[in-house]
């Protein structure tokens, strides 16, 4: 996500109902164990995500009428239980569960808000032990939710001209499939969508395979490797499409809407381009496939960095584009453990366009620096401990979080010794998640230095030092 866009993305800090679930055990029809916690208890969402279990694989099966405004969906989610489970809670925001089957027999599905909880038949105790593999089956439908957050930003499903895309960063996910809903649960995706013929349906990963049938045409789209549930999209309308491979065999795939395609196609261009540069200051690229989505004005108030191709609301610059495809390093391969440590993502991914700025236009990074530095907006709070969920994408988290990874820098003092640190988070937490606890701990035992006033000034300290040291 990028902070220069008119919209600030905040988390929409929905109020879920936590259902009191008691132990099943010995009850007729239960299942031996402990009901999941509705809830992971994240700084800023305490209800968002669910407790005892770890999904491994997402199989999504969409049949959407634009026109109709209607989708219907069948989601195979294959978990692995990290307790014994009684029962197990899914996020879902609004559309109309028809059923739901646990490892093949039909489950009971309660709903609370958000949440939904499914009770298991007491035929399935035994693969609902801790460590064991279970599958669920939801079918679905319904008109898909645009979500609001605090700010006034939307998220969820939104409605284009044409079509529709869905855009997932902090909650928005839920809007258009169940699933474990919170960036610690990462997974593997396949994604299948059945649209109108005149239209085309773009997601994530690689597309498999596309075909027609009558007046319609079925997309499967895979995704090997991890994602968060926050960084799945699905942009269904009239698209030019441009596919093609990097010499290091990355799948190249882009799209951009009809009526901005002619004047998109020199920066989607690009794309390899900075892929490859990024590659050389952060790491090998952590996918298998890469590109962007480019949609109309209005689209949306924001871009964000939707793994493998990221979405743009018109055109973009070379900035926005960098600061976009850097997050495919910091955010959607090193994924935040929880919503507080977002400025890893937004840091890095702003100072991915200082350092693009200096290489590419002559403009020193120090310069940079210094404007954030005089910046009052970037001074509200630390980047670090955003008050409440309605600031973890303000000013701060962007302009400051880069700041204190300049200040790394600087206290490296060696950009060979810098860059090899960056390049080994990369490589120590691919396609996992991390705190910003693991960050400073890293960076301290790389550097060897103690960096207690360096966090304390810049990533916690609640005033602007008298000085930019």
């Amino acid at each position: 996500m990028n902070q220069r866009t008119p919209v600030r993305r905040t988390v929409r800090a929905a109020v879920l109902v936590l259902l009191v679930l008691t132990t099943s055990t010995g009850c007729a029809g239960g299942v031996e164990g402990t009901p999941g916690a509705a809830g992971l208890r994240d700084p800023y969402f305490p209800k968002l995500g669910n407790g005892g279990y770890d999904v491994t694989h997402y199989d999504l099966v969409l049949d959407v009428d634009p026109a109709a405004h209607h989708l219907s969906g069948t989601a195979t989610i294959t978990a692995r239980a990290t307790q014994d489970l009684s029962a197990f809670n899914l996020d879902l925001a609004g559309l109309t569960v028809r059923s739901a089957t646990v490892e093949g027999r039909p489950a009971a599905v309660n709903r609370a808000g958000h949440e939904l909880t499914l009770r298991p038949d007491a035929g399935v105790g035994s693969r609902l032990r801790k460590g064991r593999t279970f599958r669920t089956v939801v079918r679905y439908s319904g008109t898909p939710r645009t979500l609001t957050d605090p700010d006034t930003s939307k998220e969820g499903w939104l409605r284009t001209a044409d079509g529709s895309v869905a855009l997932g960063e902090p909650t928005g996910s839920m809007a258009w499939f169940p699933g474990n809903n919170h960036p610690s649960d990462k997974a593997s995706y396949d994604i299948t969508v059945t649209v109108p013929k005149s239209l085309t349906a773009v997601s994530n990963g690689e597309l498999t395979s596309r075909r027609t049938a009558g007046g319609t045409a079925t997309y499967h789209w895979h995704v090997a490797e991890p994602m968060a549930s926050y960084l799945v999209t699905v942009a269904i309308g009239r698209f030019d499409t441009k596919t093609s491979t990097t010499p290091d065999g990355i799948k190249v795939f882009s799209a951009a809407d009809a009526s901005v395609a002619a004047r998109s196609a020199r920066i989607l261009a690009r794309v390899p381009e900075v892929v490859k540069w990024e590659a050389e200051r952060f790491g090998p690229y952590p996918f298998s496939a890469t590109g962007a989505i480019v949609g109309r004005p209005g689209d949306s108030g924001y871009a964000l960095e939707t793994q493998n191709r990221p979405f743009f609301p018109g055109t973009p610059d070379a900035g926005l584009l960098v600061h976009e495809m850097s997050h495919q390093w910091f955010g959607d391969s090193v994924t935040p453990e929880s919503w507080r440590d977002m400025w890893l993502n937004e840091g890095f991914a702003t100072y991915a366009e200082w350092l693009w700025e200096d290489d590419k236009e002559g403009r020193p990074v120090q310069g940079r620096f210094d404007a954030a530095f005089e910046n009052d907006d970037n001074w509200a709070f630390p980047p670090a401990d955003p008050p409440t969920a309605a600031y973890i994408s303000k000013a701060p988290v962007y302009g400051r979080g880069a700041m204190v990874i300049h200040k790394i820098r600087q206290a490296v003092d060696d950009d060979e010794r810098f860059f090899a640190l960056v390049k080994g988070w990369t490589k120590a937490h691919r396609h996992g998640n991390a705190s910003t606890a693991d960050f400073t701990a890293y960076v301290e035992k790389t550097t060897g230095q103690d960096l207690t006033a360096l966090w304390d000034t810049w990533l916690y300290g609640k005033s602007r030092p008298a000085s930019k040291g």
